[in-house]
């Protein structure tokens, strides 16, 4: 089930949109020249980089990646952040929040949505206990959608609040 060339990347497009939609969190999207190794990947290749507030993207970087690195921005606490270069670090329940927040920011960026992102997290390699990302998210992801409540990263109606975990 694993094809990690059938994703949607990052073309320009989808950077501009990706820039739009990460605005209100204080990341801002840093273009790498193709075939350069991207600054801040904790997994190398095309995978996307975090130094700082900055998301480093190649156009074959997966938004899928996009989405997971800038949510660990978005979910880690202001100390990590002030310091963060290329690893994220997080618990159990932080990564878990990650990846539900990905799910959740795919609705706002055109032609990708919940059923696309979570495809390609399967298509990637994501793995979950239930076996896909969807069955994951419908099913067995309570604790991730309460622990972005509890940190006031999403409401109760599951729509991101645009801040930054305190």
């Amino acid at each position: 089930m694993s094809d990690p060339q059938n994703v949607v990347n990052c073309s320009l497009i989808y950077q501009q949109h990706l820039q739009k939609l990460l605005k209100p969190y204080g990341i801002e999207i840093r273009q790498v020249e193709k075939n350069e190794t991207i600054p801040g990947s904790f997994f190398g290749e095309r995978e996307a980089g975090l130094l700082g507030n900055q998301l480093l993207l190649r156009l074959d970087t997966p938004v899928h990646s996009a989405l997971h690195e800038a949510g660990h921005y978005i979910c880690m606490d202001n100390q990590r952040r002030t310091t963060l270069d290329t690893d994220a670090a997080g618990d159990y329940d932080e990564e878990n929040g990650v990846c539900y927040l990905q799910i959740l920011l795919s609705d706002y960026l055109p032609d990708i949505g919940k059923e696309r992102m979570m495809l390609d997290m399967d298509r990637w390699g994501y793995s979950f206990r239930l076996g896909s990302a969807k069955a994951w998210f419908e099913h067995d992801a309570e604790d991730a959608r309460q622990w972005l409540i509890t940190h006031q990263i999403i409401d109760e109606n599951n729509q991101p609040t645009w801040q930054l975990r305190e």
